[in-house]
């Protein structure tokens, strides 16, 4: 890091507050993604779960809340749910509870998402798990793409397949393993006979690199594969 580099980094530091998750509400229609895409089919999964909380008044009443960072303009962007947020987006919620780590406002656009890519807070990436500018990242939880390979790792994990990391974004990690090794055509045709697949990718040696790496001998559960055709969100899929 050259001394130029290391003044602007101290610059921007001494200009973010942090907050250690101070509460407050948001309009979910106002938060900005970090990312371009989920996993329709995760949003899917958590719009069925949305059904069983209690919703008053168009915003929820349980206790999760949504991390976030007030950025430039005062704006509050997703660190994390962004499955959540779009599930809660699609129910029509109008709020959610959010707890705003720091306050980079004071920072210029530009160095907003470079802090942001220094910590690990943002994953500038398309559905094809390739990389594009911060610009073109969506300006609402509404335009989040879908990854189907993002549904794939998190119904891999669920059935033991890998651990959750705490490793930032390790789950796009998995899902872009396992987009070089599975034809997406084959996905599409059969997402369960897909996971199977998957499954065994998973604990294999050529997973070792990826966050939460179980190995065969580790594999806690099994994937029970879903109900067909039972798809209670037309359109999310």
């Amino acid at each position: 890091m050259t001394v130029h580099t290391q003044t602007l980094a101290r610059d921007q530091n001494a200009r973010i507050k942090q907050l250690d998750g101070h509460s407050d509400s948001a309009l979910v229609a106002e938060l900005r993604p970090t990312q371009s895409t989920v996993g329709f089919r995760e949003v899917a999964r958590k719009r069925r779960r949305l059904h069983s909380e209690p919703v008053a008044g168009g915003s929820t009443s349980f206790r999760r809340r949504i991390p976030v960072v007030r950025g430039p303009g005062g704006r509050l962007f997703l660190l994390d749910n962004h499955h959540f947020a779009r599930a809660l987006y699609d129910e029509g919620v109008a709020a959610v509870p959010v707890a705003i780590v720091a306050d980079m406002s004071p920072l210029t656009t530009g160095d907003f998402w470079q802090v942001c890519e220094d910590r690990g807070w943002c994953h500038p990436y398309d559905a094809a798990g390739r990389r594009h500018e911060t610009s073109l990242l969506p300006g609402e939880v509404g335009e989040l793409t879908d990854d189907p390979f993002r549904s794939l790792a998190s119904a891999v994990r669920r059935a033991g397949g890998f651990v959750k990391s705490a490793a930032p974004y390790s789950e796009f990690g998995w899902a872009d393993f396992l987009r070089r090794q599975i034809p997406r055509a084959a996905l599409d045709a059969d997402f369960d006979q897909a996971v199977g697949t998957a499954l065994a990718l998973a604990i294999s040696p050529a997973a070792a690199h990826l966050p939460g790496w179980l190995g065969p001998g580790d594999r806690r559960v099994t994937y029970s594969a879903g109900r067909r055709g039972a798809a209670p969100f037309p359109g999310v899929y």
